[in-house]
């Protein structure tokens, strides 16, 4: 079983898998929600990140040890480890973030202490219209910064674009930093089209196998890496070569990806 999807430690475990791993007790998972900017998820305590989670969103909590917690994240599934005191009490978010990033006022004031850094895709609770703020339980955020969570983006490319020039990050998914599945998860998850965190992951389980012509929204997977098609000659991606998430034509990024000994294009796919 994938230990990234699996929600079992040995210790704990979900209620679904009873019969099929091992584990002193089968818990529900609680709910809970991430009340820090960008919270690490680690495959075990104290390890380097596999992912990253934003303010706001939803995880089932399965354990808390020592100020670490078990938890699985709603948006994909995706199972590991955060610090307990970047956890919340459930709050039904209404909006997200729809640009690049914001910040957080103390009132409604572009003048008053700013509490938070957020970045695109945090998920906000609304309570509260205000003339040039959205008035949440934390603070206020510039209207024109926030997008209702039933208005969804229509491409996910458009959003992509927002992330151009974001700095590489190995297990990123912030405009602090971020990686190819990062941001192909990003930009997906904006139009609310699901999608898992890892380029093996949406692999499997994003669109079906074409060679046509590229198009707009086609997904290009090489061993460990994806981009984006842009239109007939470009890809957007994040990658360690412009340790951004940068522009590349189609062309040259195939030559220069075989050429660093990371092989051939092995799947295109379209929505």
């Amino acid at each position: 079983m994938d230990r990234r999807l699996t929600a079992s430690n040995g210790r704990v475990a979900d209620p679904a898998l009873e019969g099929k791993v091992r584990a002193a007790r089968f818990v529900a998972g609680a709910p809970a929600r991430v009340t820090a900017p960008l919270e690490d998820l680690r495959p075990a305590p104290g390890a380097m990140r596999d992912r990253q989670l934003l303010w706001g969103e939803e995880v089932l909590v399965y354990e808390r040890l020592e100020g670490w917690a078990f938890v699985r994240a709603v948006r994909d599934g995706y199972v590991g480890y955060m610090r307990s005191a970047a956890l919340g009490a459930p709050r039904p978010a209404t909006h997200r973030v729809a640009v690049p990033a914001t910040h957080l006022y103390e009132a409604e004031s572009i003048k008053s202490p700013d509490r938070a850094h957020l970045s695109f895709g945090a998920r906000i609770a609304v309570v509260a219209e205000c003339r040039h703020f959205w008035e949440t339980a934390d603070g206020y955020i510039p209207k024109k910064h926030l997008r209702p969570l039933d208005r969804p983006f229509a491409d996910p490319v458009t959003v992509a674009q927002l992330f151009f020039g974001v700095p590489y990050l190995w297990g990123g998914n912030s405009i602090l930093g971020i990686d190819c599945s990062g941001l192909v998860q990003a930009a997906h998850l904006a139009c609310d089209i699901a999608c898992p965190g890892d380029s093996d992951l949406q692999l499997a389980a994003l669109g079906h196998e074409t060679w046509a012509p590229p198009k707009r929204g086609d997904l290009w997977f090489w061993k460990g890496h994806v981009a984006l098609v842009v239109d007939e000659e470009t890809l957007i991606h994040a990658n360690a070569h412009h340790m951004a998430v940068a522009y590349e034509p189609l062309g040259a990024a195939e030559l220069r990806i075989r050429a660093q000994g990371d092989g051939e294009v092995v799947m295109r796919k379209r929505l």
